[in-house]
């Protein structure tokens, strides 16, 4: 079996990781005001406001003239590209957080880049043990239920072109099997969810369910994430059936 991939430090350090999801969130998003920082990070405007101004001394972020923060030379992304995960974003934030209320647990809405996924919004619960946020982390598709729910939407062609040999020349050891990825993803169309216990983080269960768009392609990947101690297996119908009409929603906005 293979080993989890992350584990979070047992020494964190609070500014290092405001200032990187700060980073994230403007990659993704494009801009942002100090308020919005404070508010998303919680913590209160001068804290946001240093360290905004250090990510404009790194050449992270850039402040222009209305004193609204964006990407700096270092995050530079497309134009489209964040606006389209930044629509997408504040399409599914809402759902998101009556999902939270109703399960009672933390969720998460990923994409996929290639043979990765990564978080574009997470809503944590308020359950003192509980699964923090994934906002910005990225983690190979294969071993997360978004990237196997994005993956088992893929053709068979453009599934083998993802994970050609040539690419992982220099790490073949990343490369999954794919044999067996491929027998993993029709278990994952067949039943319509996936489900995984401890691949990316050790003690953490996810569960998680397409998101569609208007053409029926699968955009994005909607789960729930719980301590393993808390997870019951006589949980799944409801977690699925919850997320379903949650990931229906969040389609059906975005289609509007």
């Amino acid at each position: 079996m293979e080993k989890p991939l992350k584990t979070p430090p047992t020494y964190a350090i609070a500014s290092v990781d405001h200032a990187l999801r700060i980073a994230t969130i403007l990659q993704l998003e494009g801009a942002l005001t100090v308020s919005q920082v404070a508010e998303r990070l919680g913590v209160a405007r001068s804290t946001a406001h240093r360290l905004l101004a250090m990510l404009v001394y790194r050449d992270f972020a850039a402040q222009d003239e209305d004193r609204v923060y964006h990407p700096g030379p270092v995050l530079e992304l497309a134009a489209h590209s964040r606006s389209g995960t930044s629509r997408l974003r504040a399409v599914a934030l809402p759902h998101m957080e009556r999902l939270v209320n109703v399960l009672g647990e933390s969720v998460n809405l990923a994409i996929r880049m290639r043979d990765t996924t990564r978080f574009i919004v997470s809503v944590e619960c308020d359950q003192s043990l509980r699964v923090g946020t994934r906002e910005g982390m990225v983690f190979p598709a294969h071993r997360t239920t978004a990237g196997l729910l994005l993956l088992a939407d893929l053709p068979a062609d453009e599934l083998a072109g993802v994970y050609a040999e040539e690419r992982y020349a220099e790490h073949p050891e990343e490369r999954p099997d794919l044999d067996r990825l491929r027998a993993e993803l029709t278990r994952v169309r067949r039943a319509g969810f996936a489900l995984n216990q401890g691949q990316s983080e050790r003690g953490v269960v996810a569960v998680g369910v397409p998101v569609r768009d208007s053409d029926g392609m699968a955009v994005a990947g909607l789960s729930v994430t719980l301590p393993e101690v808390r997870y019951d297996r006589h949980q799944l119908p409801n977690l699925v059936a919850a997320l379903q009409r949650a990931a229906g929603v969040i389609g059906a906005d975005l289609a509007g």
